[in-house]
């Protein structure tokens, strides 16, 4: 069975286009193709200790047969790390292609 693997990356700071590219990139070479939803980005809001954020995403996609959990945690440490980001939320689903 195959995944849907899919990054939401923060889009707030201008920067992050360059890294955009480098992403997609990136995840095109590992996985033969990437998705990136960047032409209108999604907001989403939570409270911090007592204030609203507001967040803009783009979210990225990639399919793939086998989940290397162990490499998409190391990415999502490195991606962190790079975007600043306290934590960058990388979900998957299981998928029947029809």
């Amino acid at each position: 069975m195959a995944h849907l693997v899919e990054i939401l990356l923060p889009v707030s700071d201008a920067p992050i286009q360059e890294a955009l590219e480098g992403i997609r990139n990136e995840l095109t070479a590992r996985f033969g193709g990437a998705t990136l939803h960047s032409s209108a980005p999604a907001e989403g809001v939570w409270a911090d200790d007592g204030t609203f954020e507001l967040d803009r995403i783009v979210i990225a996609e990639v399919m793939t047969e086998h989940l290397d959990r162990d490499w998409w945690r190391d990415y999502r440490e490195r991606l962190e790390r790079q975007l600043a980001q306290d934590e960058i939320v990388i979900r998957t689903t299981q998928i029947d292609r029809l």
